[in-house]
């Protein structure tokens, strides 16, 4: 069926307004928050229902046609990245909350719902939402549950498959199921926590239930000055150590501070190297008593000044600078690629100083801004496009990044995802039996490789070999365990 087809039965199926074919229109699509990369869709298709979702899936099966879905669009590794000559479902328009329970601390919403909606309607009850990615007033929760998202906040609380029990997704072939439900676990093969983070290679979300956290007694906010990252990281590694568990630990160094303070001026000390955002949570006694062991241990470390939050105004200050991070790299640089990956929090000082020693080796300026407590490292690599050379040589150095983390024992994405960014860096982590066998998983969901393709392996594997990477039969399907369609 080709695409004008396709348009004319979703037209019928949905309305007309709800499928967008004109190419200005499609314009609007072509690329998620990293603007890298961009490919102007074939049809764009504006479900607003589950219903609606499964048919416009069920028609791209009948046809052959791939699809994509996409939420808010501020995701950071090309995952909803069209296709282009497939469909991209975009599910911004189912935003309801369909039911508030804190009496189970749980929650029901739609894919299109805002991160941030999600604890503004369950803080008069006396709960909220804990994972916070920095685009929480925007990004969706579908898109959340499609990359694992992760926050601040998720070195205590965990990242988004920590607080979903429960999914309705529309199948690779256009079937509505359920996966999970409001029981804190179910028995059988988890197959929810195979669909969260899947990146939309394994269907399309359309209900999620998520798990409330109760608001904690007490927030002490913390924000301690160093000279440089290397006593900033040497202190993060001493709090966690400790046995203490702040709710989070952040760092900035010198640079993305500079920017902080240009774009919405922070007044963060003057003459820091770096900073740590230190925020404890729960009991007041607890807190009491975790607040002066992360004190006296910054001080041990070489903090040369440290601020606390004297109440919520002053927390959302220190947080200010912290959460406009990357766009205000903006102010110092026409052009930047947000990285992430993770590393043990311990190499932290000596990670840090070898980025620092790729970049300068390139002419390359790195802003370094992450969840220290956790590892997750998102360097800023800034550039001018406009220079002739400068662009190859900040990617040079985005992938000596991901090469430090895999040499360190850590990981090529900590909450991004790997989308298109990142998937020819796959073989570098994972050996051809562990890609082969994750792709197993997705052509058990997916065997016709329809739903957004490209993504996450360095595609196609078995649904649609890679061309001229063996020259016989895949082994797993010599050995009757896979098919190759």
């Amino acid at each position: 069926m080709s695409i004008d087809a396709l348009a004319v039965r979703l037209r019928a199926e949905m309305s007309p307004d709800q499928v967008l074919t004109d190419r200005q229109q499609l314009r609007t699509y072509e690329c998620d928050g990293l603007a890298h990369y961009r490919v102007i869709p074939a049809l764009v298709a504006l479900p607003h229902t589950a219903g609606e979702v499964a048919a416009v899936v069920r028609a791209c099966a009948e046809a052959g046609v791939p699809f994509v879905a996409r939420g808010s669009g501020t995701g950071l590794s090309g995952g909803a990245l069209p296709h282009a000559a497939g469909v991209l479902i975009v599910t911004s328009q189912l935003r309801e909350i369909l039911s508030l329970r804190p009496e189970d601390e749980r929650a029901v919403v739609q894919p299109g719902v805002v991160n941030l909606q999600v604890s503004t309607v369950s803080k008069e009850h006396g709960y909220y939402y804990a994972p916070d990615p920095s685009s929480q007033q925007i990004c969706s929760i579908g898109g959340n549950v499609a990359e694992n998202a992760g926050g601040a906040h998720c070195l205590k609380y965990g990242f988004t498959t920590n607080h979903v029990t429960g999914l309705e997704v529309v199948t690779p072939d256009g079937d509505l199921v359920r996966l999970g439900g409001a029981a804190p676990d179910t028995p059988g093969y988890d197959l929810l926590g195979a669909f969260v983070g899947s990146e939309g290679t394994l269907g399309v979300a359309t209900e999620v239930t998520v798990r409330l956290t109760r608001l904690p007694e007490t927030v002490r906010t913390l924000l301690a000055a160093f000279h440089g990252t290397d006593q900033a990281g040497a202190a993060t590694s001493a709090i966690i150590a400790a046995g203490v568990v702040p709710a989070a630990i952040e760092m900035m160094d010198a640079l993305s501070i500079e920017a902080a303070e240009a774009a919405v001026h922070c007044g963060y000390p003057a003459g820091a190297g770096a900073v740590l955002i230190v925020e404890l949570d729960g009991p007041s006694a607890e807190v009491a008593a975790q607040f002066d062991e992360v004190s006296r241990l910054c001080a041990e470390n070489g903090a040369f000044e440290t601020r606390v939050a004297a109440d919520d105004d002053e927390r959302q200050l220190i947080w200010r600078g912290r959460k406009s991070a990357f766009a205000a790299v903006g102010r110092i640089s026409p052009d930047y690629i947000v990285q992430d990956g993770v590393i043990p929090r311990t190499a932290l000082p000596e990670v840090l100083r070898r980025i620092d020693e790729v970049a300068s080796s390139h002419g390359v300026r790195v802003a370094n801004v992450f969840h220290a407590g956790d590892g997750n490292l998102h360097p800023l690599v800034l550039f001018d496009a406009r220079v002739r050379g400068e662009e190859d040589r900040a990617e040079t150095v985005s992938g000596a990044i991901i090469d430090l983390c895999i040499e360190y024992g850590g990981s090529i994405t900590g909450e991004h995802g790997v989308g298109v960014e990142k998937a020819h860096y796959m073989p570098r982590m994972f050996s051809d039996t562990d890609l082969d066998t994750m792709q197993l998983v997705r052509c058990a969901f997916d065997p016709g490789g329809l739903a957004n393709p490209g993504k996450i392996f360095p595609t196609p594997r078995l649904c649609g070999e890679r061309p001229g990477r063996r020259s016989g039969p895949h082994p797993l399907q010599e050995s009757g365990v896979a098919e190759i369609f």
